[in-house]
């Protein structure tokens, strides 16, 4: 069945419907549409509540870690920046493994028991050995290295890292 539409009295053409001057400056108008609302986005985002300075929890040494802690730093490895500051450091990363935001580290990492982990060498070698972490510990004491981390979020910071 074929579709006929009749124009009424009062219709007018198509191409009168829109002056020519608005069609042609269309982009212009959903640029400044969409310059304004973002605008208008971020300054309510601006008026938004303060967010509180992060604290840093107290870290509780055991007492095989405070034979460990802290370690000697290696001055081979300085960097030709400052130090990036703690509690930026401490309270922003990408640590997944303790959750998907980035201040969950802060709160969880302290939970995670690194003893007992051990270290497995077997498949293809001569001898097939297991270490535990303390095992590791006494054939190669730990050092502290700074470190720039560099992040493809567009972050970066420099840090001590043992």
């Amino acid at each position: 069945m074929a579709h006929i539409q009749l124009k009424k009295e009062w219709g007018i053409s198509e191409n009168l419907a829109t002056p020519e001057s608005a069609y042609l400056r269309r982009r212009e108008f959903l640029k400044g549409t969409v310059l304004t609302a973002s605008a208008t986005a971020g300054a309510l985002y601006g008026c938004g509540p303060a967010i509180p300075a992060k604290t840093l929890p107290e870290i509780i040494w055991s007492e095989l870690d405070k034979t460990i802690y802290p370690a000697k730093r290696n001055l081979t490895y300085e960097l030709d920046r400052p130090m990036t500051a703690e509690n930026i450091a401490s309270t922003y990363n990408n640590f997944y493994e303790f959750g998907s935001d980035k201040d969950d580290p802060l709160h969880y990492a302290q939970k995670l028991n690194t003893r007992p982990w051990s270290l497995q060498i077997s498949g293809l070698v001569n001898k097939p050995m297991t270490f535990d972490i303390d095992d590791l510990l006494k054939i190669m004491p730990i050092e502290e290295r700074v470190c720039r981390l560099r992040c493809v979020e567009a972050w970066a910071m420099a840090v001590p890292w043992t």
